[in-house]
């Protein structure tokens, strides 16, 4: 498996959809470490397990990102991040909405895709102690991604909340999701603003029938 499909491996499970903001962990996610774990863990075994996502079904796939690493996630906060302060705090609380709904979309069904693509591969993770803030309330964990002769890092950020921690980004060779994200997403606002943003990830969605 080469390096770039590695990358995906790691996107792909943090990849999620629009019913992201209506889930809980299941796990309750009391360590920083325990939240990814889990997420990593559930999504690759619930991927190996299941019939039609082993067959390369896209939309078998991506419930299961839903299904298993949803619940681990604040979504809501990438999103929220990636779109800027200044254009998040002019958006309506509709355009919020739909920002979040296409950007989730788009996400779980380009990694989905990915994932099916190398799913007879043999991957496998290792985690490290999370690095903690100065608060307490966030934190980096450092994994690394094995399969096929490749040996890669990957780095998730988390988020402690009420409801226990969040993971909302991943770093893969230098490259926080998020900044990727942001230059795209800046560029689509100057030219039409959040409708025009919103529109741009509607017509990418839409290559997906959704």
């Amino acid at each position: 498996m080469n390096k770039w499909l590695t990358f995906l491996v790691a996107l792909c499970v943090f990849g999620m959809a629009g019913t992201a903001l209506a889930q809980t962990p299941k796990s309750g996610a009391a360590s920083p470490n325990d939240a990814v774990r889990s997420a990593v863990e559930n999504v690759v075994k619930a991927t190996r397990a299941d019939a039609a996502a082993r067959s390369g079904d896209v939309n078998a796939t991506s419930k299961i990102v839903e299904r298993e690493f949803l619940p681990y996630t604040d979504f809501a906060r990438t999103t929220r991040i990636a779109v800027g302060a200044a254009a998040w705090n002019q958006a309506t609380p509709e355009q919020r909405k739909q920002l979040v709904e296409q950007f989730q979309m788009l996400l779980v069904h380009t990694y989905a895709l990915q994932l099916t693509q190398i799913r007879d591969q043999n991957v496998r993770f290792r985690f490290e102690p999370a690095t903690l803030s100065a608060k307490g309330t966030d934190a980096v964990v450092k994994t690394r991604v094995q399969g096929s002769g490749d040996d890669m890092a990957v780095g998730y950020r988390l988020g402690k909340g009420q409801d226990g921690w969040r993971i909302y980004d991943i770093d893969m060779m230098g490259a926080w999701l998020i900044q990727i994200y942001q230059q795209q997403f800046a560029s689509q606002i100057a030219q039409g603003g959040v409708e025009g943003l919103i529109k741009y990830l509607s017509a990418h969605n839409a290559r997906f029938g959704q």
